[in-house]
């Protein structure tokens, strides 16, 4: 019995342990740019695998030198809620299972009808499932956690997520997601997406850039090669309406 209670004290010790070095990390965040993240280098190395080339194209830019257009863009598509919630948008997780159910329901309903030679094709999925998740717990997952899904890494992603919250500003924490979410293959950060699809400064981005790099960025590596994609253009068309309406923190 006394070895049980060892072993549990040792567990909560080790608990403890591992979430002040998290904290310690994101404290420190404040003042120093994290040179890689844990997706980062996943990613890095799966090309690699796959290439033989270790490809990574990134350079950080201050959030006063990121074009406005972009950090707007990127509001209105991945996180409308951004500067007002805590870190987690319960209605935006609500509104994506409802959305991604109705999908589902209509995918099967094709294939019903397919298989019961009503139709021919399948009807067309978009080439986005909506997630949910805010600009914090997508920042908690390229930050920290690797790509698995599991009770335990979600339950991970939310204490990291309130984490970041408490211990960074909004614009600290858009600025650090900026300088490091994947726009494609070996492409991480908004200077080198600028760069690299537009041969331009991230700084010098216009509306309807920053409305088509933050259509990207659920599925980088598909419109990576379908750039000239109908629900690219048409997507875009609708970020760079709702910008207006979004305020910077």
């Amino acid at each position: 019995m006394k070895a049980v209670w060892r072993l549990l004290v040792l567990a909560l010790l080790a608990g403890l342990a591992l979430q002040l070095y998290f904290v310690a990390r994101i404290a420190l965040m404040r003042v120093v740019n994290p040179e890689s993240t844990a997706f980062e280098r996943s990613e890095a190395w799966q090309v690699a695998k796959n290439t033989g080339t270790l490809k990574w194209r990134q350079q950080w830019v201050p959030y006063a030198e990121l074009s406005d257009h972009l950090k707007r863009a990127i509001i209105a598509s991945e996180d409308a809620s951004f500067t007002v919630h805590e870190g987690v948008d319960m209605d935006a997780l609500e509104k994506a299972w409802e959305k991604n159910t109705q999908a589902e329901q209509r995918a099967a309903q094709s294939m019903s009808r397919l298989a019961e030679g009503k139709s021919k094709t399948p009807a067309a999925r978009p080439p986005r499932i909506v997630g949910g998740s805010t600009i914090t717990q997508q920042l908690a997952k390229n930050l920290f956690l690797s790509g698995e899904r599991t009770l335990l890494r979600k339950g991970q992603e939310l204490l990291l997520t309130l984490m970041l919250e408490s211990l960074l500003s909004k614009q600290r924490i858009l600025e650090i997601y900026l300088n490091n979410v994947e726009w494609g293959e070996g492409v991480f950060g908004a200077e080198a997406a600028a760069q690299h699809y537009y041969r331009k400064p991230a700084a010098r981005l216009n509306a309807v850039e920053a409305a088509r790099l933050a259509v990207m960025l659920p599925r980088p590596k598909y419109f990576e090669t379908h750039t000239g994609s109908g629900y690219l253009a048409s997507r875009a068309r609708t970020i760079a309406a709702r910008m207006g309406g979004v305020e910077l923190p």
